[in-house]
């Protein structure tokens, strides 16, 4: 069976009798299978998976099908799914089983999806490798000895293993669009607020945001038209109407800033500058206006992200208690000691790192000089960000500052990986759409390198026919090349 990489042809070869939905879903399983020592799925959903695809079978049969009728998604392991275990990849939630349904998860389901499984992270979606998961380090399919991101790095992982057609993401301060990046895959995070949050375990409830990691940008655009719009579970939902995001047509010449802080950054890879020059030049001859733009404040926007999300995690965390739910210390004697004890056995060392840092910047004394401070420098760089986007339709950078660094070599330096999420946090301070596309290959490792596009807060119709088109060249390219 071929490797499908869009949901049209997936369509298209079941409407002329080709494809058979339980013969694909079983290709994913043995796919699933033969990745096994990429650990990348936690849970496979296996006959659940084979039941749903007979029944959605005969609904294609009598043109009764919903929307996503043939996409096999997978799920990260921090978005509910009611009677499935739920984790986040951390041993104080182990066991735990949902009691309802994210709201992303119910509108897949209605448009009839196919969950295939949950897939690794960096524990509570704290990361930039998936080194920090609980169960385990998730390896890149590309090439097994380097990491596949984070902190969503077995979603992306399973969409390039080929082990799903899509896979749902979070994004916090980079974690789609990095490993999608490092998995040579489409990574889009939405304008905060587009999607709801509700049933998605908390990192930092103001960053945070659902998205879709696919092959393609149809698919991704698909996906965000049908998890969008308001919802009464999540207050900060945008109560605005949902676009047609699959309306992929809009192609005219468009304004586009390339913030130089980016291309003149100490750690960006030659080769990433260099791919990226190439991309401005050929934006240009498309009839694109491409122009540098300046976000001074590049180097404050990596200490202002930890210290407001670590911040908002020490309290989302809270919850962990060893009480209610989730894992308790057997070595605890009373209230104090299982608070204590629980908590200290059941979080892993880097969550453990940014409850401690969260803490420290909302106590007495400290509150102000740092987080404070780091919320005035959110705004500035919010405001600066709303003038460029009333100047230019996107802002272009490249999505990380080299490719996938190898298993274990970042592992000793927070700062370093901290570091990695440079260029994709400005996209959560400020709450606007971006998405990372696999646009290039690192000559020397052979791993892709991803070019990151920001669009204004709710344009992600304009971002995603723009990424259509961009991508679509790219690939006539390629194909002219290799003739």
């Amino acid at each position: 069976m071929k490797n499908y990489r869009s949901l049209l042809d997936i369509h298209r070869d079941i409407d002329q009798n080709n494809l058979d939905l339980k013969d694909l879903v079983n290709q994913y399983l043995k796919n699933i299978d033969d990745s096994k020592d990429l650990n990348i799925f936690l849970e496979v959903f296996r006959d659940e998976a084979l039941a749903k695809a007979e029944e959605i079978s005969e609904k294609l049969r009598n043109r009764k099908a919903g929307r996503l009728a043939g996409m096999v998604i997978a799920i990260k392991d921090n978005i509910c799914f009611k009677d499935h275990r739920v984790g986040a990849a951390s041993k104080i939630l182990d066991g735990f089983e949902s009691l309802y349904d994210a709201t992303v998860i119910r509108k897949l389901l209605q448009e009839d999806a196919i969950i295939i499984g949950r897939v690794n992270c960096d524990e509570f979606a704290m990361g930039a490798s998936n080194e920090n998961s609980s169960k385990g380090i998730v390896k890149n399919p590309v090439n097994p000895k380097h990491v596949p991101g984070g902190s969503s790095g077995g979603s992306a992982a399973a969409v390039a293993a080929n082990c799903c057609l899509v896979a749902l993401g979070s994004d916090t301060g980079g974690s789609i669009r990095q490993p999608a990046a490092f998995c040579g895959v489409v990574g889009l995070k939405p304008t905060y607020g587009r999607v709801s949050r509700h049933g998605l375990i908390a990192f930092a409830s103001s960053f945070d945001q659902i998205g879709p990691i696919s092959n393609s940008v149809y698919d991704s655009a698909l996906v965000l038209e049908i998890i969008a719009g308001a919802d009464d579970f999540d207050t900060t939902s945008a109560i605005k109407d949902v676009d047609v995001y699959t309306d992929l047509s809009e192609d005219k010449p468009l304004k586009i800033g390339y913030i130089e802080e980016t291309f003149l950054n100490k750690s960006l890879d030659p080769e990433v500058k260099k791919a990226h020059e190439g991309l401005i030049e050929d934006l240009k001859k498309k009839g694109h206006t491409v122009d540098p733009v300046h976000i001074e404040e590049l180097k404050y926007l990596v200490p202002a992200y930890y210290v407001l999300t670590t911040a908002e995690a020490s309290s989302n965390l809270s919850r962990y208690d060893g009480i209610h739910y989730g894992y308790r210390s057997e070595n605890s004697h009373d209230i104090d000691s299982t608070y204590r004890m629980s908590r200290t056995e059941g979080f892993g060392p880097e969550v453990k790192r940014r409850i401690m840092l969260g803490t420290f910047v909302l106590s007495a004394g400290y509150y102000d000089a740092y987080y404070a401070k780091a919320q005035r420098v959110r705004r500035i760089i919010k405001e600066k960000t709303d003038k460029l986007f009333s100047d230019y339709d996107l802002l272009l950078s490249p999505t990380t500052p080299a490719p996938a660094f190898p298993i274990g070599s970042n592992t000793d330096d927070p700062i370093k990986m901290y570091l990695e999420d440079i260029f994709t946090v400005h996209a959560n301070l400020v709450g606007t759409p971006a998405i990372s596309l696999p646009l290039f290959t690192h000559s020397e490792s052979k791993l892709p390198i991803g070019a990151q596009f920001m669009a204004g807060s709710f344009r992600e119709k304009l971002l995603l026919s723009f990424a259509n088109n961009l991508m679509q060249d790219e690939a006539l390219k390629n194909q002219k090349l290799r003739q």
